[in-house]
């Protein structure tokens, strides 16, 4: 299966556009980039983990799709926090991490019972 026809792809890289959508005029270019990389981070290792060739290192950048996730989701609260985004959209954010956190790691366990080559 190619990434893009995974669910968990689709909606980590839908994630990730809103995130930069909604950021586009934070001038806290700091906390935009972290935030922003953190966000990318989730589809593009989803995408670096399918197009490489072995179980072991798919099963590596999907791992760190997730630990992605766990940053994203903290980065929202303080987003909120320090006003630079709405309750309502700092806690979309961390709940559909949370659901992709849970998918990847559905998926991380499907890869540990495949042989690693």
């Amino acid at each position: 299966m190619r990434h893009e026809q995974m669910e968990v792809w689709q909606r980590s890289k839908c994630l990730s556009v809103e995130v930069y959508r909604e950021l586009k005029g934070l001038r806290d270019f700091g906390f935009k980039d972290q935030i922003t990389r953190s966000a990318l981070s989730i589809p593009s290792n989803i995408a670096e983990g399918f197009e490489r060739y072995t179980e072991r290192e798919k099963f590596r950048f999907v791992s760190i799709a997730k630990g992605s996730c766990g940053e994203l989701a903290t980065q929202a609260l303080i987003a909120i926090e320090v006003g630079y985004i709405s309750e309502s959209t700092g806690q979309h954010w961390r709940q559909e991490a949370m659901t992709l956190s849970r998918m990847l790691g559905s998926l991380l366990k499907t890869l540990a019972h495949q042989p690693r080559n």
